[in-house]
């Protein structure tokens, strides 16, 4: 009995390994279906260009090579400016339809010494002159303290879809909040 059960215990975790494997499988299919084909063979040719050109020694070309600099240094200074550091982002498509498509992102960081996290889903519809996206199912952390009116102003946003005014409010709320707690910390 004990032998047979110990079989049944391997047989169930092997499909449960096959279940998550088939789940993976199955979500990078659906991410890999965002991309058409030709975009995806002219990302396959640019890396092996890369690779050999990498293998040879071969430095990236210079304005390239500048303008990754400058780009690092205005995120920088957005940053610093805002206060706001996206510290992951993962992005998952759920559903992909011609002129439809659903994807789920969930977004954390810091703003000053506060901390946040972001889960939505962005809908994405197209016609024939433009894309109209929509943000539905907003969910968001933020390490507030006891502060109840930001949790009712958290649940206001969320209710609206409002990632805008989410950043733009987090920004001065967790600055005034870092200066609240240095005065407060002065004076103890």
């Amino acid at each position: 009995d004990s032998i047979c059960q110990a079989y049944e215990d391997e047989i169930q975790s092997l499909k449960e390994e096959i279940q998550l494997l088939t789940e993976k499988y199955e979500d990078s299919q659906q991410e890999s279906t965002f991309f058409s084909e030709e975009a995806i063979l002219k990302s396959i040719e640019s890396f092996e260009r890369e690779f050999q050109g990498e293998s040879k020694g071969h430095e990236p070309p210079p304005d390239l090579k500048a303008e990754l600099e400058s780009l690092e240094t205005d995120l920088s200074f957005l940053m610093k400016f805002v206060g706001i550091q996206f510290t992951s982002h993962s992005k998952k498509i759920i559903e992909k339809t011609k002129n439809r498509t659903v994807q789920k992102h969930r977004i954390s960081g810091t703003c000053h010494s506060m901390s946040f996290q972001l889960e939505f889903q962005l809908l994405e519809m197209q016609n024939k002159e433009n894309v109209c996206s929509a943000v539905t199912d907003l969910s968001i952390v933020m390490d507030s303290g006891e502060d109840s009116n930001v949790g009712k102003f958290l649940s206001s946003i969320e209710e609206r879809g409002d990632i805008l005014t989410f950043f733009k409010s987090l920004s001065s709320y967790a600055e005034w909040y870092e200066h609240r707690r240095c005065a407060f910390q002065h004076f103890k």
